[in-house]
């Protein structure tokens, strides 16, 4: 497959050939099983003392003339705290049973079940960056993942501009972007923050924010921006180039298809 280098001003200046990995079968079912295992959730639970924290006794024993007896007093048998006491007359209540006040939960969330313990085959993993890596460069994959998007507008796909571009300022790196993508890409390459409509941003989900452009550059390339994504070769992964599904709108530098040459040769 070959590729036009573009310049900032999206002009091309000359073609070269993308590495064989760029033309592979794009397997969905293992980019699937990848991000799958490469999940991550932040385990949470209550504390495993929480509502045992009392002086409690255990259950009240219901047999006569044993200490601490609840015989005839019409009390269940649960654990309960001693408030005070007059002889063998105590002032206690309920404690550590979900139902009591102050208790446990009855089912609370359990960190084990939150750490993900799925594994996966190093040869799937390469299977499945070569298969992302291929859909960047596909544009029935990329009109299919971006719903507003024609394949009439995706001409420029694949997407290498010279490494120029990660030395500009920002003001420049914004108006190359809109001369290389053009009107319809830039729209989609700008990432865009918004408050989420309904409970939602009641419950820690306050923003919703688009993906918008992956850049990647290579290893001893840098490039500090807030309008998109940059990723080094080294750092790429599957969860970078397909997260939410195959073919992200991806543009990369002349030095970065080296780098990626070189890491996968």
């Amino acid at each position: 497959m070959k590729a036009n280098i573009l310049d900032l001003s999206g002009k091309k200046t000359k073609e070269i050939e993308l590495p064989s990995f760029f033309s592979s079968e794009v397997r969905e079912d293992i980019i699937s099983k990848v991000l799958e295992t490469k999940k991550t959730k932040q385990p949470y639970s209550p504390s495993l003392v929480a509502g045992k924290q009392s002086t409690a006794k255990g259950k009240v024993v219901h047999r006569r003339h044993v200490w601490r007896s609840g015989y005839g007093r019409g009390g269940s048998r649960v654990p309960r705290k001693v408030f005070s006491r007059r002889g063998s007359q105590f002032n206690w209540e309920a404690a550590e049973v979900p139902f009591a006040r102050g208790g446990m939960r009855a089912h609370p969330p359990k960190i084990l079940a939150m750490i993900n313990t799925l594994k996966i085959n190093k040869k799937e993993i390469r299977i499945a960056i070569f298969s992302a890596l291929s859909a960047t460069v596909n544009p029935k994959k990329i009109a299919i993942k971006y719903e507003t998007l024609d394949e009439k507008a995706l001409t420029n796909i694949p997407l290498v501009v010279k490494s120029d571009i990660v030395s500009v300022k920002t003001k420049e790196l914004l108006s190359s972007l809109k001369k290389i993508l053009g009107e319809t890409l830039f729209g989609i390459a700008i990432q865009k923050k918004a408050v989420r409509s309904g409970k939602g941003k009641l419950r820690g989900r306050k923003y919703k924010k688009t993906a918008g452009l992956l850049l990647v550059v290579a290893n001893d390339e840098a490039l500090k921006t807030s309008a998109f994504d940059v990723v080094r070769v080294k750092d790429l992964s599957v969860i970078d180039l397909a997260k939410g599904g195959s073919g992200r709108l991806t543009m990369y530098t002349e030095k970065s298809i080296k780098d990626l040459q070189e890491k996968f040769k």
